[in-house]
């Protein structure tokens, strides 16, 4: 990005700015002095109310020199840069992203700027021939969910099929995946199936990141994991908007359509892959042989912490009561839960959304979650103390999610064997400590064992009996014996030392124990009462009256 007549390689300092890569997105700059410049958002194509996506290169730069960027037309004017988030930024030579410390990025109205708010960010270059790259939040490109996709492929997984539902506008993929134990790959009997949709918002990239975490603990050998393929069977899209994703549009298509306002109106030519989405959903619906339990939508909160749960609420009492279970669970699998941002609503804006109108055309049965994890971090449950969010997190989260459908399926009765790998148990050696005269002797002992006794009795006096103490004395045998009473009637064999000042048993041997499976089987579930949970405040013992179990605990104590 070079300034209107200019051409050639600039003079160092002068600074060259770049988002022509993928997720990339700048508009202009504007240079206010030889230390400032003002940066201005792409807004999202065909869609120019939309800015707050940013992720942008700079390079030719002096060592030490010092500048402020000023991002001015961020559309959101409530965010968390409120809340005190940072934007990410790494180097060529640093490729691990880190966030700017607080003290040099100020969110605040300029007066300069129409009294608008803007994003300051300071910043001193350290090193020449390093090219600088800013971003929102951590990227994750169309290019990489195809990589990391393709890798798993070539794994050969038997319980892993990746195949083509539909493409975009600009002709890339929409994958679906399907994870589950080979024998259900062939429905024989009735087979429970969960829906994960991720990236239906291009700038929400942190989902992208749970997603993967999803799908990496699904295909692993945890027990978790091969106990859930038994009996459900996963279909994930990871990503949905793969044309927004690539331009670095922050919630719109290319064609700056919203595709999580637009499920009421699916068009085939506007929107293929919200289409493809929606007519697979409706043929698994109408499957005979398939039950459909979840679907959960991922999404990420540019204005909030923790991670939170959007539900819907329902006239059925006993439908409300079983609709808020999954995210009780999720909140006992997650330390970064935030329970306060917990909401279950029928808001008529945000009738055309995933959650708000697959709950209505398909059957009572089938609990449609949004899933929101925030761009910045949460706060800690005992310390309230801010930790942010970083790749880890989010690849934790996803395998808490699975967790959650585990124990899910364990309290409303769907999975009754609680299934635990073979394996070898070590029996422990005894926590008696010898000193190291006795590992001297031991190390004497053993080498000891392997010389062959003589075949005959050899006599022996008294003196020569005493003349071997010390390292000897373990060749001598203390019990009587049955001819005469003389230890020459005794043959040579090797006897543990034994500490004077105690009377122990021998050192047990080490020992293989082969543990069988345990099965357990869980108590049939109680009819449902008339009690209605607060959701807003909802507890453990709130999920188990709502499961019939809160009359066994009580016996229990």
């Amino acid at each position: 990005m070079r300034p209107p007549g200019h051409s050639g390689k600039a003079k160092r300092g002068h600074l060259c700015f770049d988002a022509s890569f993928e997720t990339g997105n700048l508009g202009r700059v504007d240079l206010i002095n030889e230390y400032e410049y003002d940066l201005f958002i792409r807004p999202d194509t065909c869609n120019p109310r939309l800015r707050f996506w940013f992720n942008f290169a700079v390079d030719n730069a002096r060592i030490d020199q010092h500048v402020i960027f000023n991002i001015v037309n961020i559309s959101k004017k409530r965010n968390c840069f409120q809340l005190g988030m940072t934007p990410l930024i790494k180097s060529t030579s640093r490729n691990k992203w880190q966030r700017m410390p607080n003290k040099f990025v100020h969110y605040h109205r300029s007066i300069y700027h129409q009294n608008n708010y803007i994003l300051s960010l300071i910043f001193g270059f350290d090193r020449e021939d390093d090219s600088y790259q800013f971003a929102l939040t951590y990227p994750y490109s169309y290019s990489k969910c195809q990589l990391h996709l393709e890798l798993i492929e070539k794994r050969k997984v038997p319980h892993f099929t990746r195949e083509l539902l539909g493409t975009s506008v600009q002709n890339r993929r929409l994958d679906l995946l399907t994870i589950t134990h080979p024998k259900n790959m062939v429905a024989a009997e009735k087979l429970r199936v969960i829906i994960i949709l991720g990236r239906i918002h291009p700038g929400e990239s942190p989902t992208s990141y749970v997603c993967q975490g999803i799908i990496d603990f699904l295909i692993s050998n945890h027990p978790i994991a091969q106990t859930l393929r038994e009996h459900v069977v996963f279909k994930i899209i990871p990503m949905m908007n793969p044309d927004g994703v690539f331009l670095g549009n922050y919630r719109s298509t290319l064609m700056g359509i919203d595709l999580n306002r637009a499920w009421h109106q699916v068009s085939e030519w506007i929107h293929p892959t919200l289409h493809a989405t929606l007519s697979f959903i409706n043929s698994l619906h109408q499957d005979k042989n398939l039950e459909l339990d979840f679907i959960l939508d991922l999404h990420a909160h540019s204005s909030l912490k923790g991670v939170f749960v959007y539900g819907n609420t329902y006239d059925d009492v006993y439908r409300f009561e079983r609709h808020i279970v999954f995210p009780k669970l999720l909140a006992q699998n997650t330390d970064c839960f935030a329970p306060q941002n917990t909401m279950f609503n029928r808001d008529s804006n945000k009738a055309n959304t995933a959650r708000r109108y697959l709950c209505d055309v398909l059957k009572d049965s089938v609990n449609c979650y949004s899933v929101l994890v925030s761009y910045y971090g949460y706060n800690h449950p005992v310390t309230n103390e801010h930790i942010s969010f970083t790749e880890e997190s989010y690849y934790r989260l996803g395998r808490n999610i699975v967790q959650t459908y585990l124990e899910y399926y364990k309290v409303t009765g769907v999975i009754h064997v609680t299934e635990q790998p073979k394996t070898k148990v070590k029996v422990r050696k005894s926590p008696l400590r010898f000193g190291r005269s006795s590992h001297r002797k031991s190390r004497t002992r053993k080498k000891k064992r392997h010389l062959k006794p003589e075949p005959k009795k050899k006599e022996t006096s008294a003196s020569d009996t005493n003349a071997t103490s010390g390292d000897e004395n373990e060749a001598s045998c203390s019990s009587s014996s049955e001819d005469d009473g003389s230890p020459s009637a005794v043959p040579w064999r090797p006897v543990p030392r034994i500490r004077p000042h105690t009377c122990l048993p021998p050192r047990p041997p080490k020992m293989e124990v082969e543990e069988p499976l345990r099965t357990a089987e869980l108590p049939p579930l109680s009819p449902p009462k008339l009690s209605i949970i607060d959701f807003n405040n909802l507890t453990r013992l709130g999920v188990d009256r709502a499961n019939g179990r809160g009359k066994s605990r009580k016996k229990r104590k």
